[in-house]
């Protein structure tokens, strides 16, 4: 009877959020281009007509052919690059590199927030106000700013610029995961963990945390975004991934310089996938935002 108990009420909110969901139609496209995308970007190996990552693949005389032009492989129908690279590989496989960077660097940095956040929260003080200056500076300054000096000291590659990624970001999270915390911390059930003299760790991983988790998955999903965008533009500026593993920002600056000629294709395609990419993944997270917070449910 327990577990049963304890399934129901788990699977209530779960039901009643997926409920929301299908009765918003926008939320629900939203949620079906972000799944089409990210299953594209998963089977990107098996689905494209070409590995833009092998050389072999590759006749730099088949460059800057428009869609629809004919293929070994069939045809090409997002036409072709400078190298010969046929589009529609290249965005498939710039799709898995943006998302992923996109997605490992909001999840360090969510950690990393989660942890000052309730560090300032908790222990307040001196401790806090360190934590929270640290953060009142770091978000005084653009945060393309902050990446764009990180990655001209560390050089590029995907690490490096995971790592600016997740300083730029981190700060985001504290300031929301302490704010939640010290809203949390007035409550009563606050009050009653403290009266009944629980641990300390226990009343942060047992009660606070928990509570504070709504607002953070939807920033974090918000962040995801960010991070995609922010990638894009770092690499459209040649300080993003190196050229071996292009993102969905260097399949566009790799086109820019043709599109005064009418080579609009080797830009327009990748720019498209971006902008669909950031579109749904914020579609979701409005939704989200409506489920997760009472006071803004319809």
């Amino acid at each position: 009877m327990p577990g049963a108990v304890s399934r129901r009420a788990v699977e209530t909110p779960l039901r009643r959020i997926a409920g929301d969901f299908a009765s918003d139609a926008i939320a629900m496209a939203g949620l079906a281009l972000l799944c089409a995308i990210i299953a594209a970007a998963l089977l990107a190996p098996f689905i494209s007509p070409q590995n833009p990552y092998d050389l072999s693949q590759l006749d730099v005389m088949e460059g800057r052919l428009p869609p629809g032009s004919p293929a070994p492989h069939g045809v090409y129908w997002l036409g072709t690059d400078d190298q010969g690279r046929d589009m529609l590989s290249a965005i498939l496989y710039g799709l898995r590199i943006s998302l992923g960077v996109g997605v490992v660097a909001t999840g360090f940095a969510l950690v990393i927030g989660l942890v000052m956040g309730l560090t300032a929260a908790s222990m307040g003080g001196r401790m806090e106000a360190l934590i929270m200056r640290v953060v009142d500076i770091q978000l005084s300054f653009p945060a393309i700013l902050i990446a764009l000096i990180l990655l001209a000291v560390l050089g590029q590659g995907t690490g490096k610029i995971v790592l600016a990624l997740v300083t730029v970001q981190w700060a985001y999270y504290a300031r929301t995961v302490r704010s939640a915390a010290l809203v949390e911390q007035r409550k009563e059930y606050m009050e009653a963990a403290r009266g009944l003299g629980l641990r300390p760790a226990r009343i942060v991983f047992r009660h606070l945390l928990p509570n504070c988790l709504p607002p953070m998955i939807v920033v974090a999903t918000v962040q995801v975004a960010s991070a995609i965008a922010l990638e894009a533009t770092l690499s459209f500026l040649g300080l993003g991934l190196p050229i071996t593993e292009p993102s969905l920002g260097l399949l566009i600056a790799n086109g820019y310089q043709y599109l005064l000629s009418g080579k609009y294709w080797i830009s327009f395609f990748p720019g498209i996938a971006l902008v669909c990419t950031i579109l749904s993944i914020n579609l979701v997270a409005d939704q989200l935002r409506d489920v997760l917070n009472p006071r803004l449910q319809r």
